[in-house]
């Protein structure tokens, strides 16, 4: 257990482990109990809890020995195209139910779970609506995504959907707490605001940024260490290029500024994802007159997805927003 990452060290054994997710535990916990699940959609942001729970599931209804045959995990982003429909799930979909496990339920139907469901493509997603009921009998499906939107209706409609929430403040650090106990690790002043404001919500993202930072710390993790080993860019260098962007002057400056930031190593779309947060809550100019400039971050952050030059992608938005903040 002591080399295992902290996020698989401290997930869920069961669902009612599950943080912050009542609606779903409550109703989950329900059906478990008479171990006919129908087939499930579980959506919601990153570090929620959704594969977690899905594990969870899996364990109660099977146990950790009888789960490795009649539990298949595939991720879908991975493994995204029609043929892995046609070739593995089916496979396992068609294969007869084993022998039960002594103190589980172990019903008469396996567990497929497919992490990432909102990746796959349009012809694989087609595909599995006639396998859903073929073997629905001896099968049961959990997809699980990020974007619910990006599930065709055909599949959607067949599963009872779960929305897993962003985790609050509160929630998290109670479950932060709970591993520095158990792991020896101090926080400073501070590190565990700056722990919660890095990860968003995202309790994965967290827990990782801690055992990271505790090992760069010798085990106390402090603010500045949590900045460092979560690529999150300093504030007073975002506070400072939104301030370049709305002060008049030559834009050879914000070219200088946009050039120091690229140098320094700081990932072009968490700058974009943290400029966007200044831009919002200045409430000093109207609304309108930021339209160009946000509709300029958003292309920017998808251009760098597909790999564009960060510098050109930097230089386009800052330009974008020192022009609407220069607008009459």
């Amino acid at each position: 257990m002591t080399t295992l990452p902290w996020v698989e060290k401290y997930r869920p054994k069961n669902v009612n482990e599950v943080a912050y997710q009542e609606e779903v535990v409550n109703t989950l916990t329900r059906a478990l109990e008479s171990a006919n699940l129908p087939h499930l959609l579980f959506y919601g942001p990153p570090g929620t809890g959704k594969t977690s729970t899905a594990l969870a599931i899996a364990r109660q209804l099977y146990g950790p020995e009888l789960m490795k045959s009649r539990v298949m995990e595939l991720n879908a982003s991975d493994e995204r195209g029609i043929h892995v429909v046609r070739e593995k799930v089916k496979s396992f979909a068609a294969a007869a139910v084993g022998a039960p496990a002594a103190g589980y339920p172990c019903p008469p139907y396996k567990l497929l779970i497919l992490d990432e469901a909102d990746s796959m493509t349009q012809d694989a997603q087609n595909a599995l609506r006639r396998t859903m009921e073929t073997y629905s009998r001896v099968t049961r499906f959990v997809f699980i995504c990020n974007y619910v939107s990006r599930i065709i209706e055909p599949l959607a409609s067949r599963c009872a959907k779960f929305r897993f929430k962003p985790l609050q403040p509160a929630v998290m650090a109670g479950r932060i707490e709970h591993i520095c106990e158990r792991e020896g690790v101090t926080l400073a002043p501070g590190a565990l605001e700056t722990l919660s404001e890095i990860s968003g919500g995202d309790l994965r993202r967290a827990i990782t940024t801690l055992q990271s930072a505790s090992r760069l710390g010798g085990g106390t993790v402090d603010r500045t260490i949590l900045l460092d080993v979560s690529g999150r860019v300093p504030e007073e260098v975002v506070s400072g290029l939104a301030a370049a962007c709305k002060a008049p002057g030559a834009f050879a400056g914000l070219q200088r500024r946009v050039s120091g930031i690229v140098a320094e190593g700081f990932a072009a779309q968490q700058v974009l994802q943290q400029l966007q947060s200044e831009l919002l809550c200045d409430t000093s100019k109207p609304d309108l007159q930021l339209v160009d400039a946000l509709e300029a971050l958003a292309a920017a952050d998808f251009s760098l997805t597909v790999g564009a030059d960060e510098t050109i992608q930097l230089l386009n938005v800052v330009g974008q927003v020192h022009k609407a903040y220069q607008a009459a």
